[in-house]
């Protein structure tokens, strides 16, 4: 199967090219390439979607494959399966949105912007199809090289070299651990492969406090890509002065990339760890996805910009998305995924909402753009309907997704559940509407108590020129998106669970990868069972969040009216907790590094406290 290698080996082979020959290229010719590049990518993602649908397609890079007598791994593979390779065509389709807003978005821009797009795509597809733990590790460092040069593209700016410094030494802080605990695993086991690490984890277990510290080590990387707390600090710094198609890139797709990553670590190397090592996981990420989801969701709604609003919105759905991994059961994952395909969709349309708001007026500010963002109303709409699916209504695929994880919870008696998805989803979307009903449609007051402290951001607009309209390639691609955040779960929502019962099951991957019999391979964690036939109907929680959305998002337009004293209450008591949260969010490098260390140190400390 040579063709697995090229969603990797195509956007490198035209990064390099472009570095060195753009110059001497016009700028529609370097649009062209790259979007012919990304492409023919998601083609190719696609198809191999297609063809693992059966068996994981393992690829050898340069033949090395294990030999017949010891199936001992000496080279490097990609093993793709359905999860694996539909991420990828998530990451290239995104990617093909991106070149295609910045086809009319960028008046004038250099082939290096079009590189460094595409070295990034690279690695993004590299991350989602490598088996080798070594490897996993490289394409995280080059998404990270990529990501930091393109946070910092407008490296004029003292504010784009800021965040683009945050987001890179806190993520090569976390990368250094993660190689530490790659160290562990490979002087425990002598390889790199993940199936063949996991398959010895398995057959000579070391003890669970060392599996504990190694899981840690490895996935910290990861947790800092995905934005979990308390490793979220870099996330809104970096979206608030990185380009617009960056962000589409940034929050559509590489923070569910972190937890993809741990999900593949785990099932495939800790599938066969005691069973005391997968309760203290699951409880360290129910804790930790509330209470990113809950935070998250309180500095969504407290934001006034809306490029940082859309940040730690996505801060707070990974929350949620972390607590149906966290139920380890095939259903809530297969549910996840379909969640995590809506939300990277929705998520994408509403920064290419906010591209066209700073092409048009100059500023993503909600109080800065005022009553002249009538003249956009249909992104207005879409904007609005883009809120409706972060809500978690149908027909979104966020719906669907959210319906699975909500019912595998009822089964295993986790009744606190639905009360998180419904204050998360109700206050993002919220925030949305909020933003849209001042900007778009003139509605509430001039400021409000929610919003009083949020920082102004002076940003420059990253386009030249006055600009009366919006052109297509603007517009089409967020509608295109939005349209696709709802089709996409019909054709999965019933072999999802398939594919991810194949994922949780190292037997199958271990066998695919090391060619040797399902008996052999690692046995995997006893999973939790479920009936989701006896959970109740999501029906009354949708009710639910739609009037809460509507009530929240009125309380942040009407709190200043003289008549209505009840909201102005409510909104005071709602803004005290981002009175102290605030700070937590200063900017300064070094504070977001002794989060970091904090973090690791207390899920650290909290798990092995449950291994006793």
């Amino acid at each position: 199967m040579q063709m697995a290698a090229l969603p990797v080996v195509i956007p490198l082979i035209v990064a390099a090219f472009l570095a060195g020959a753009g110059d001497f290229l016009h700028r529609r010719a370097l649009d062209v390439i790259a979007l012919a590049t990304s492409a023919s990518v998601l083609g190719i993602c696609i198809d191999l979607l297609s063809l693992s649908r059966r068996a994981p397609i393992v690829y050898w890079l340069g033949g090395w494959q294990p030999s017949p007598q010891s199936h001992f791994p000496v080279g490097i593979c990609f093993a793709i399966d359905p999860f694996g390779a539909g991420l990828a065509a998530l990451v290239s389709l995104l990617v093909l949105a991106a070149f295609t807003f910045s086809w009319s978005y960028f008046e004038s821009i250099k082939s290096l912007y079009h590189a460094l797009m595409l070295a990034f795509l690279a690695a993004m597809c590299g991350l989602c199809l490598t088996g080798d733990l070594f490897n996993l590790f490289v394409w995280f460092e080059l998404m990270t090289a990529a990501g930091v040069a393109l946070c910092g593209y407008k490296s004029e700016e003292s504010q784009s070299l800021q965040g683009a410094l945050n987001f890179a030494v806190t993520n090569t802080i976390a990368a250094f651990l993660s190689l530490a605990g790659i160290a562990l695993l490979y002087a425990e086991t002598g390889s790199l492969n993940m199936a063949e690490v996991g398959s010895t984890l398995a057959t000579s277990s070391p003890g669970t406090p060392f599996l504990a510290v190694a899981f840690l080590f490895v996935v910290a990387g990861f947790l800092v890509k995905s934005a979990c707390f308390p490793f979220h600090f870099w996330l809104a710094d970096a979206h608030a002065v990185a380009p617009t198609p960056v962000c589409i890139l940034f929050s559509g797709v590489m923070v569910e990339l972190g937890l993809y990553a741990v999900a593949r670590i785990y099932w495939v190397i800790f599938a066969g760890s005691p069973q005391q090592l997968h309760h203290g996981v699951r409880t360290i990420f129910m804790i930790m996805g509330a209470l990113t989801a809950l935070l998250g969701a309180l500095f969504c709604y407290g934001q006034r910009h809306l490029k940082r609003l859309l940040a730690f919105s996505t801060m707070s759905h990974l929350g949620l998305m972390l607590l149906g991994f966290a139920l380890l059961a095939p259903a809530a994952l297969g549910g996840t995924a379909i969640y995590l395909l809506g939300h990277g969709l929705i998520k994408a349309s509403l920064f290419i909402g906010a591209g066209i708001l700073l092409h048009r007026f100059g500023s993503v500010d909600e109080y800065d753009i005022g009553r002249t963002g009538r003249h956009a109303i249909p992104i207005g709409l879409m904007m609005i309907l883009g809120a409706w699916g972060l809500a978690g209504l149908p027909p979104f695929a966020t719906y669907f997704g959210e319906d699975q994880m909500e019912r595998i919870a009822a089964a295993q008696h986790l009744g606190w559940y639905p009360p998180i998805f419904i204050v998360v989803e109700a206050m993002t979307a919220a925030a949305v509407l909020r933003f849209t009903g001042r900007v778009f449609f003139d509605l509430g007051h001039a400021r409000s108590n929610v919003t009083s402290g949020a920082p102004h951001i002076h940003m420059k607009v990253e386009t030249h020129g006055k600009h009366s309209r919006v052109p297509a390639f603007m517009w089409i691609p967020m509608a295109l998106l939005l349209v696709g955040a709802m089709l996409v779960a019909f054709p999965l929502r019933h072999p999802a669970e398939h594919y991810a019962r194949q994922f949780q099951n190292p037997k199958i991957y271990g066998s695919a990868v090391l060619q040797i019999t399902q008996s052999q391979a690692a046995a995997g964690p006893k999973l939790h069972d479920e009936n989701p036939d006896e959970s109740p109907s999501t029906f009354w929680s949708r009710i639910a969040v739609l009037l809460a959305m509507l009530g929240v998002a009125s309380l942040g337009l009407f709190t200043r009216s003289r008549v209505a004293s009840l909201p102005k209450v409510l909104a005071i008591a709602a803004s005290a907790p981002l009175r102290f949260l605030r700070p937590l969010q200063s900017g300064r490098v070094g504070d977001y590094v002794a989060w970091f260390a904090f973090g690791i140190a207390a899920y650290g400390a909290a798990m092995l406290l449950l291994l006793r």
